[in-house]
């Protein structure tokens, strides 16, 4: 897979979740601060931004991408993703191009930074709840078709999304409310099956 396209999925990735600020905001309104959507509209237009700008190879694309989130104003999701995709960079290519191999390489390292400073496991209704089915179906894939493994990524992030409807929030301004959360989904893991959603258009 090219630079180029690889940058095309992560521009589609962007625009799922910016098209998603209503239903985000609405989610977190009910036991969060009704922020959600904003931050993320802010931490998908800073990613798309800065790939489209940027001038070198995969490693630097996705090194200006964590720079362009670490720098903003938001909520506790801003240094998550920051976490997530300086992650990414540091096992990606500098080349313009990358296999199978390397994308498993880099989500698995992008996976590793954020879950040592996450703490949040599967069941805990957080953004995890995605990445965590995600990364997994990512790095047990065993084909050479890159769109495969992310159309693979996508579902396992989205179901992982879906269920936690059926979760007691365990972080967060949610936490307080207890089984009232049930029923709801969690607007961090939605945010991020979204962004799997996009990365899986080619």
């Amino acid at each position: 897979m090219k630079k180029t396209e690889l940058a095309a999925r992560f521009q589609h990735a962007c625009a799922c979740v910016t098209a998603a600020e209503q239903i985000l905001t609405e989610i977190d309104s009910k036991f969060g601060d009704a922020d959600h959507g904003l931050t993320m509209n802010k931490i998908a237009g800073a990613i798309a931004q800065a790939i489209e700008e940027s001038e070198g190879g995969i490693q630097s694309m996705l090194d200006d991408a964590a720079m362009a989130v670490m720098v903003l104003n938001g909520g506790s999701a801003v240094p998550l993703w920051n976490t997530w995709l300086d992650g990414m960079q540091e096992a990606a290519p500098a080349g313009d191009e990358i296999d199978v191999p390397g994308l498993q390489a880099m989500f698995a390292h992008g996976f590793e930074a954020l879950d040592d400073i996450s703490g949040a496991k599967v069941g805990d209704k957080t953004m995890m709840d995605a990445l965590i089915p995600a990364s997994q179906a990512i790095a047990a894939y065993t084909g050479q078709d890159e769109s495969k493994l992310f159309t693979l990524a996508a579902l396992a992030a989205h179901g992982g999304a879906e269920a936690t409807k059926q979760f007691t929030a365990k972080f967060g301004r949610a936490k307080s409310y207890g089984e009232q959360t049930i029923g709801t989904p969690d607007a961090g893991a939605t945010s991020m099956a979204l962004f799997f959603q996009g990365l899986a258009q080619s």
